[in-house]
């Protein structure tokens, strides 16, 4: 991701906390924004850049359905205050992909929000010689066959990398890198997955999405439009607040037990799909993420395929 796209969405990210503060505090509630490095951090990004207000809009249409589907936001009850805190990057490097919390200290109740300007992408990983891809995201180690595979391309790129070339002076990069990298990926998915049967593809979600049931909102400048995505994976959103019940009933989602494909994109050959029972359906393309060779490369993961009672919803602003 690149500075300008970092920096838009930290920026984001502030956006959408100022808009539920300033919506909740209307409520004659206490709230406390936590006054943490990720806050500061956040704010910084949103007072250099230029499009603020569009930030703003995105943020507050995320915000107006959001209350609708939360009902303990604006109806604390007896736990007050209510805590907004901005999670510091890091937190995803451990299963939790939500950047901004909302809590109630009193009872245990929290909801999360991923929030994504102009792109939809989910984790970024990388692959090489020294990462035990098996191991980090499923917590099953790979098996020697895979590093035998993948090494000496590994150790090809190594070289390149003592020399500084760049990847764009290097021929078919796709055919002697990209391709052979990627089937000798499916191939320990697969062997992972017979070794392991139905727990790889839940494993898979659970590592993309992280532990912790989220909403994800996108801010999208050019359609003037928010998308409000509710992952509910494990039935810990949209919870009534005492007698006041959510306006909309969102579905727990069916996590995926089987691999129904694991192959290439057509006419691709950087890109493989995976596509799992119960609507979930996985992109992964593989790319040099930097201008000078390195001994790695980087996956840009998208869900192409989502569980038909995912709650999705298109707000205007």
């Amino acid at each position: 991701m690149s500075v300008k796209q970092t920096i838009q969405g930290k920026a984001f990210e502030y956006a959408c906390l100022v808009s539920l503060y300033n919506q909740l505090i209307a409520t004659q509630q206490e709230v406390v924004i936590e006054n943490n490095n990720a806050y500061h951090t956040a704010k910084n990004c949103f007072n250099i850049i230029e499009n603020q207000q569009n930030l703003l809009l995105g943020a507050e249409a995320a915000v107006r359905i959001i209350l609708r589907l939360e009902p303990q936001l604006e109806n604390p009850l007896n736990n007050k205050p209510l805590y907004l805190s901005i999670q510091a990057d890091a937190r995803g490097m451990v299963g939790d992909v939500r950047d901004l919390l909302c809590i109630r200290q009193q009872n245990q109740w929290e909801i999360g929000i991923s929030c994504k300007h102009n792109h939809s992408a989910v984790k970024h990983s990388r692959l090489s010689s020294t990462i035990d891809f098996g191991d980090r995201w499923f917590n099953i180690p790979c098996s020697q066959s895979y590093f035998n595979a993948i090494n000496p391309l590994f150790d090809e790129l190594n070289d390149m990398t003592a020399k500084g070339m760049l990847w764009r002076n290097i021929r078919n990069k796709e055919d002697r890198f990209y391709v052979p990298l990627l089937m000798a990926f499916v191939a320990e998915l697969q062997n992972l997955d017979i070794a392991n049967p139905r727990q790889i593809p839940a494993r898979l979600i659970t590592y993309l999405l992280g532990i912790n049931d989220f909403y994800k909102v996108i801010a999208i400048d050019n359609r003037r439009v928010t998308q409000i995505q509710a992952f509910s994976m494990y039935g810990t959103l949209n919870r009534p607040a005492g007698r006041n019940r959510p306006q909309v009933r969102i579905p727990q989602l069916q996590m995926p037990n089987i691999f129904h494909d694991i192959s290439f994109k057509p006419r691709s050959k950087n890109t493989i799909i995976i596509t799992c029972d119960h609507g979930w359906a996985i992109s992964m393309r593989i790319h040099n993420a930097r201008t000078k060779v390195e001994p790695s490369l980087k996956f840009d993961v998208k869900l192409v395929g989502i569980p038909p009672g995912l709650y999705t919803h298109h707000e205007p602003w």
